[in-house]
């Protein structure tokens, strides 16, 4: 037998010694090297999958934009309703499958985490008018915060920070649910397609506006008040990361910045740590900021000060 490659010639297997190369990667897989969650092999959620969850749920929030351009006030309730029921039918099987890497204790058998997805699904289903007004708020905050902004439809179809809003929003969602490591696979795929990296654990308030955005990083505990706007390689990040005696990272503790309402961040500022940025402060471009300001205020290159 023989394998045809790519440039097509053909090899026999047995001209790679395959079988000493398999056997010592299942050595690796099953003991030396395993990093299976639990020692257990599990269905991974699927990425491309996912990318379909999120264009149906795009599509049935905003079904003009993001579905059928030729939609009448006659079939667009049908439209929705139909893109929901097959959109929510594949994310909870993404979410059953996403349980199995999400929970710390032994993984409940098939029937329990069935029954968790769906609660999980039918609870996010629940929220997605919610969600649809926090983007409409995010929407207008872009058409009013940027002169060259000429539509609506501009801003929700040519707008990396919109998408970025939107991928988080849905993931943000998931994670506040239950469903973390989904969440994180969303926001990736966000990330992927923006240069805008948001953690899914971060919060952030309506009417947020990020321009132009590429390389904007967002932490997990960060948080975000109402109308606050970021500029491209803005990143609000971790100063330090605690560690336990043993020198373990403790996850989950509060470490990134929280801004406040109002706030602008111009483009490649540093914000890092657990500071407070105080409601309708300006943070200057390039500025790197690791302690706390009052509201009102202007900081420009790292000399703060109060106008």
């Amino acid at each position: 037998m023989t394998i045809d490659t790519y440039d097509g010639t053909s090899v026999k297997p047995s001209h790679w010694n395959l079988g000493s190369v398999i056997e010592q990667l299942r050595v690796s897989r099953e003991a030396t090297h395993n990093i299976r969650h639990h020692g257990k092999v599990r269905e991974l959620p699927s990425r491309e999958a996912l990318t379909i969850i999120v264009n149906g749920l795009s599509a049935a929030l905003f079904p003009t934009h993001y579905g059928r351009p030729n939609l009448t006030d006659e079939s667009i309730d049908y439209f929705v309703g139909d893109t929901l029921n097959t959109t929510l039918n594949r994310l909870t099987e993404q979410v059953r499958r996403g349980l199995q890497f999400s929970l710390a204790d032994a993984v409940p058998d098939d029937d329990e985490l069935t029954r968790q997805a769906n609660a999980i699904t039918r609870e996010f289903a629940a929220g997605l008018p919610a969600i649809r007004g926090l983007l409409v708020s995010d929407v207008q905050a872009a058409f009013s915060g940027d002169p060259a902004a000429t539509s609506v439809a501009e801003i929700m179809l040519c707008y990396p920070g919109t998408i970025a809003i939107l991928y988080y929003r849905l993931a943000h969602s998931l994670h506040r649910l239950g469903s973390p490591f989904l969440a994180r696979l969303i926001s990736d795929i966000g990330h992927s397609l923006t240069g805008i990296d948001i953690h899914p654990g971060a919060q952030i308030g309506g009417s947020f506006f990020i321009d132009h955005g590429t390389g904007v990083v967002i932490g997990e505990t960060a948080i975000i008040g109402q109308g606050v706007r970021l500029y491209q390689h803005v990143t609000l990040g971790a100063k330090r990361f605690p560690a336990d005696e043993k020198g373990t990272l403790i996850k989950g503790v509060p470490r990134h910045p929280v801004v406040e309402d109002d706030v602008v961040i111009y483009a490649g500022a540093t914000i890092l740590g657990r500071i407070t940025i105080g409601a309708g402060s300006t943070i200057g471009g390039n500025v790197w900021l690791t302690q706390s300001v009052p509201a009102g205020s202007n900081v420009s290159q790292a000399q703060m000060r109060n106008d």
